[in-house]
């Protein structure tokens, strides 16, 4: 199967009742993948990304620190709540990046399907969820344009091949304000106190 073919069936479980469905109810499994500085892949250059890991060994994730210009009317046209929105639209990676996908804090799972990334944190975009956030007020959530992924062992080998940093994920640095410095500041921290995490933990079993 090709690529662009693998990347549709993992954007259609993204939005379905199949594999975010099976995600939401597992125990969270989130990390931050922070590019070293040489990793020139232009698609993640000097970015942070939060990706959990899929039951079905695939990992998916949104980049944190790449706001855009883009407005919400570029992808809800139609939809009056979409000029509410006031916030940055972040490119979540190279997926679909006509997609919106939102990052957002809930107390309970949603009853439509998402990623249960960390604690109280799920990462979707079926329509319902994105219907929700935009008519809620409390605006505990962050949209994206497409989202970051790779198949499985795609990841385990870039790790082997020490392009990434593994660092533990936390929601209050998801939803900061201000990212200027996040990718910095989360480099210096894996230079000054490594932290050894398998690759396992973002990659398929054995």
């Amino acid at each position: 199967m090709r690529a662009a073919a693998r990347w549709l069936l993992l954007a259609a479980a993204l939005a379905t009742a199949g594999l975010a469905g099976a995600q939401q109810h597992e125990r969270p499994n989130g990390v931050f993948l922070v590019a070293k500085p040489g990793l020139l892949d232009p698609n993640f250059r000097q970015t942070v990304v939060l990706v959990t890991q899929t039951s079905e060994f695939t990992t998916v994730g949104v980049i944190l620190n790449r706001p855009t210009t883009l407005k919400l009317q570029q992808f809800l046209r139609d939809d009056a709540q979409s000029s509410r929105y006031r916030d940055a639209i972040f490119l979540g990676g190279p997926v679909m990046r006509e997609a919106l996908v939102a990052l957002f804090r809930a107390g309970e799972a949603p009853a439509a399907p998402a990623f249960h990334v960390l604690k109280d944190l799920y990462l979707s975009m079926h329509p319902d969820n994105l219907r929700r956030l935009l008519a809620g007020a409390d605006g505990r959530y962050r949209l994206y344009a497409g989202f970051s992924g790779w198949q499985p062992r795609q990841l385990e080998s870039e790790l082997q091949r020490d392009g990434w940093y593994v660092l533990p994920a936390d929601v209050e640095m998801v939803f900061r304000r201000n990212m200027d410095g996040l990718w910095q500041e989360l480099v210096t921290r894996a230079q000054a106190k490594p932290v050894r995490l398998d690759a396992q933990a973002v990659g398929p079993e054995k």
